[in-house]
């Protein structure tokens, strides 16, 4: 019997400075010091069965986007030995253009994000240019042609993927973000994804200023501390300290990927 228990990877893929004061709503502007984003994908590997975790973006839209473009995410899965086409279940927490291009990079995946995300990028909040703005037409189109092709699966609040694996929504960032939850060695990790971008943001209850929903942002926080093991068990989706806090899977690979299903270090 295959064991319910993950190694859970990170690979960074991107880079973009940015100022403290830009990270929290009503953020103090006098708050200029460094606070960069890093961008990641996950892996979530199994014995049996592993999954993917959001599917970034390429050179094109870091350029279109303005970030700083480091190693394309599948190169990076690849230097973890998770081969993009032999990928058969990819989650989206969300659909904004960081966690759903590469639109032709799982080709035999199925993708699993909540009924509320897909309602949300494909109806009448995207009249508003304030909240289409983080989201790309050809990585929706992409989700409906998937959809068509039976390879997308829906999830409504909370589901199991596989033992040992959740989804939960919790909304906020979007109105249909969801977070994941994998048992490890080490206890139940939450991958927050934009849920929390900065350990900062749920450990001190302040919200990002890309926010659909205030209320369900802060309680998304309170979310994820409640299925995590400790706070030491949650995962923000772009802080630069996760690759300082955890170790990296093998030699040459620092700076690029970390494991997470094992303790930090320190």
């Amino acid at each position: 019997m295959a064991s319910d228990t993950y190694e859970i990877y990170a690979v960074k893929y991107a880079h973009h400075d940015r100022r403290a004061h830009e990270n929290f709503l009503q953020g103090d502007p006098h708050d200029n010091a460094p606070m960069p984003l890093d961008y990641f994908v996950w892996a979530i590997v199994g014995e049996s069965r592993s999954f993917v975790l959001d599917t970034g973006f390429d050179a094109a839209m870091a350029k279109k986007r303005g970030r700083e473009f480091l190693t394309p995410p599948g190169e990076g899965l690849k230097m973890i030995g998770i081969d993009p086409d032999g990928v058969q279940d990819v989650i989206i927490s969300h659909m904004h253009y960081d966690h759903t291009g590469n639109n032709a990079l799982f080709p035999n995946a199925t993708y699993h994000l909540q009924d509320r995300e897909m309602a949300f990028c494909t109806g009448r909040c995207m009249c508003h240019p304030q909240l289409r703005r983080s989201f790309e037409e050809e990585d929706v189109t992409a989700m409906i042609g998937r959809l068509f092709r039976g390879r997308v699966q829906f999830h409504d609040g909370a589901d199991e993927l596989a033992p040992g694996i959740t989804v939960h929504h919790v909304g906020g960032h979007t109105a249909g973000l969801q977070v994941v939850r994998v048992k490890t060695a080490r206890g139940w990790v939450v991958l927050a994804a934009d849920a929390s971008h900065f350990y900062a943001n749920f450990e001190q209850m302040r919200a990002y200023p890309t926010v659909y929903n205030v209320g369900d942002m802060l309680e998304g926080f309170a979310t994820v501390r409640r299925l995590a093991t400790s706070l030491q068990h949650v995962v923000p989706g772009h802080d630069p300290l996760v690759l300082a806090r955890y170790p990296a899977p093998k030699p040459g690979l620092e700076g690029i990927a970390v494991r997470l299903d094992v303790a930090p270090k320190g």
